[in-house]
């Protein structure tokens, strides 16, 4: 025997009891949404991690649609690319910043923020991965690169590292 839920307007009393607390939750969750980086996805250490490394194809949309995916839209487009904040890491350090590069920029490149130093960054992608990076220069700090392109740089008292290649030009250039 099938029982009658009754009217529609009884339906939406009994139902409205359980909606109240999610409508009175909307502030709050919008605010987390919007105070900044999120978590990184389980897939932020394969997908960056290797674009970093240069151990992946570097297709600026694909990153950018990523990014904006797993950490909301870019705070900032400047210098040739769109600035995301996170909350991830790599190789044992954390990750402030990644950024992506736009349409107006000559290259295609991804790049991270860490805090870490670099030569700390570099033993740890070394253990971590068996990537080495070499000094290019004698300077106090130098820039260091790994056979795949990588490069790992000084950026103030952190570590930024990237991976960088020319377009492709359309065929017939």
């Amino acid at each position: 025997m099938k029982r009658d839920p009754g009217p529609p307007s009884a339906r939406a009393a009994r139902s409205s009891g359980a909606v109240r607390p999610l409508l009175r939750a909307l502030p709050l969750l919008a605010g987390l949404a919007c105070s900044g980086a999120m978590a990184a996805p389980s897939t932020f250490g394969p997908v960056i991690g290797s674009a970093l490394l240069c151990r992946s194809q570097l297709d600026n949309a694909y990153f950018h649609a990523y990014l904006t995916q797993a950490f909301g839209p870019a705070y900032k487009r400047e210098g040739g690319a769109w600035w995301f904040r996170t909350e991830a890491s790599l190789w044992g350090a954390q990750v402030s910043e990644v950024m992506v590069s736009d349409d107006t920029s000559n290259l295609v490149f991804v790049a991270a923020v860490l805090d870490s130093t670099p030569e700390e960054l570099e033993k740890s992608v070394r253990a971590a991965v068996g990537v080495a990076f070499k000094p290019v220069d004698a300077s106090r700090h130098p820039l260091r690169k790994s056979n795949p392109g990588s490069t790992i740089a000084y950026a103030n008292d952190k570590s930024k590292i990237y991976c960088a290649k020319f377009k492709p030009q359309p065929p017939g250039r």
